[in-house]
């Protein structure tokens, strides 16, 4: 049995192993929720993988290929910064990736996908 005053809305916060975790609900008259808002780790981190992964291609992209180096360095940029995606059932090397490399002009110079059966190269 719940006491208390009943309310339409509930803000919850907490930090999480990721970073910080909100939820916000509202429910209408018959407790079912109309409203629900998640601020997830992610979210508050994705400047800073952006960053990561920018800082990466600064040092270790060449600009013409895209090597498994790269990607490697690319998702040690990511993982640092969401451990979440660094579960244990990704070995490293193993994070599903999709990189492209795109000139000024928006053509692709270079693609590749890598997941659980390595690198693939996708051709322009």
């Amino acid at each position: 049995m719940t006491t208390g005053t009943r309310q339409e809305r509930g803000v919850g916060v907490i930090e999480a192993p990721r970073g910080t975790l909100i939820h916000h609900y509202r429910v209408d008259e018959n407790d079912l929720v109309i409203r629900a808002n998640l601020i997830v780790s992610t979210t508050h981190n994705n400047q800073a993988m952006n960053t990561a992964v920018r800082e990466v291609a600064k040092q270790y992209l060449d600009g013409v290929e895209i090597t498994e180096g790269l990607l490697n360095h690319i998702e040690i940029a990511i993982r640092a910064f969401d451990p979440c995606l660094s579960c244990a059932t990704h070995a490293l090397g193993q994070m599903p990736l999709e990189v492209a490399i795109v000139g000024a002009d928006g053509t692709v110079i270079d693609a590749a996908t890598r997941d659980h059966r390595g690198l693939t190269r996708e051709l322009p």
